[in-house]
């Protein structure tokens, strides 16, 4: 017997093997993937939803600066002790302040005044349920965990189905024709053809799904896969004090400290550390919010270090653009709507297989 002859029933048994785990675990975790997918949809256009939802967020005016410094030093003042642990300046998207509280609670206030406009949860807001849902499965870190598991049993459901198409060139068109019948085959035909098809996309909101669940690891991959130098870090942390903070003072500060990049948001200092970290935006990053940071000592308003995000190794920031891809939040409305549509195609590659399975089982 040739080697040749000899690995064709390792072959076979491979392909059943992987037919097997592809059909019950697209079954199983297939469903989770494919409404987590489906939310996905939805929040590509959450900015535009809040702005439809509640516009007179948008309708304001943005603040001057002397306006915006003295809206600060309120904010802060009325809420810290609340529970705010950070705050979205005013931009030209969303003329409001953003404050982050616990539990995912959003609330806005006027830009020029300070005044609380609007409180968001997931009790009251649907789209940050969703959110929650497409983070955490509802269930927080534990949720977090379960979602990375569920991603990598999607990874391995693309590859495999990927190995499972696999035809020869001769074939190739034959192989992604969509039938209309008989019924078994124009549901296999149109999981085949959706599969392969739109594998890029799925495979990359996947990656990037998969690489921000399990960040840490990630980002240190990456960093060696790159060669990338060792990895700058932040000033130690700071004994917090009960002294009174010039807020407007600390704005000033770190304004102006990456040339052409705007402020985005504050990180106010924490039960151990009285650091303040300020997120900016620079020239060039796609981030939202920015991975450029300013810290500082608020209490003598002194900058302790600046991060620019655009002058890192390979490895960085491509681990930085994970969310950015994964949120079609860069390449404009085209990408946007490539990434929404994106999240249709779990569910309907769950429905045409689990179609196809009935369809099989039923005629033997």
């Amino acid at each position: 017997m040739t080697s040749r002859q000899a690995s064709h029933p390792i072959k076979r048994r491979l392909r059943a093997t992987l037919k097997w785990l592809h059909l019950w675990l697209g079954l199983g975790a297939g469903l989770v993937f494919a409404l987590v997918a489906l939310s996905g949809t939805v929040l590509a256009f959450q900015r535009e939803l809040l702005a439809w939802s509640h516009p007179q967020l948008i309708e304001h005016a943005p603040p001057s600066p002397a306006q915006r410094e003295a809206a600060l030093a309120r904010i802060v003042a009325d809420w810290r002790a609340q529970g705010l642990s950070s705050l979205d300046l005013p931009s030209a998207q969303l003329p409001v302040w953003q404050g982050y509280f616990p539990d995912g609670e959003r609330r806005y206030f006027d830009g020029a005044n300070g005044e609380l406009l609007l409180v968001r949860n997931k009790g009251n807001d649907w789209v940050l349920w969703l959110r929650d849902w497409h983070t955490h499965l509802l269930s927080g870190k534990a949720g977090e965990q379960v979602l990375g598991v569920v991603g990598l049993i999607a990874l391995f459901l693309l590859l495999s189905g990927l190995y499972l198409w696999w035809p020869r060139w001769s074939a190739l068109g034959a192989s992604l024709r969509w039938y209309r019948g008989p019924p078994t085959r124009r549901w296999f035909s149109w999981h085949r053809g959706a599969g392969v098809l739109w594998l890029p996309l799925t495979l990359l909101a996947v990656l990037t799904g998969v690489g921000m669940v399990y960040d840490g690891a990630t980002r240190s991959g990456l960093r060696f896969a790159f060669g990338d130098d060792e990895d700058a870090r932040k000033p130690p942390k700071l004994a917090a004090s009960a002294r009174a903070i010039d807020w407007p003072a600390v704005l000033r500060a770190a304004d102006g400290r990456l040339a052409g990049a705007e402020l985005r948001r504050i990180g106010l200092p924490k039960a151990d550390s009285g650091l303040v970290s300020i997120r900016m935006r620079a020239a060039g990053e796609w981030h939202p919010v920015g991975r450029s940071v300013v810290w500082l000592d608020p209490y003598r308003v002194a900058v302790l270090g600046v991060h620019d995000a655009t002058a890192q190794d390979r490895g960085a920031r491509v681990s930085e653009a994970l969310y950015p891809l994964h949120g079609g939040f860069v390449g404009g409305r085209v990408w946007q709507a490539l990434v929404a549509f994106t999240g249709l195609v779990p569910s309907f590659l769950l429905v045409t297989g689990f179609l196809f399975w009935r369809r099989r089982t039923a005629r033997r």
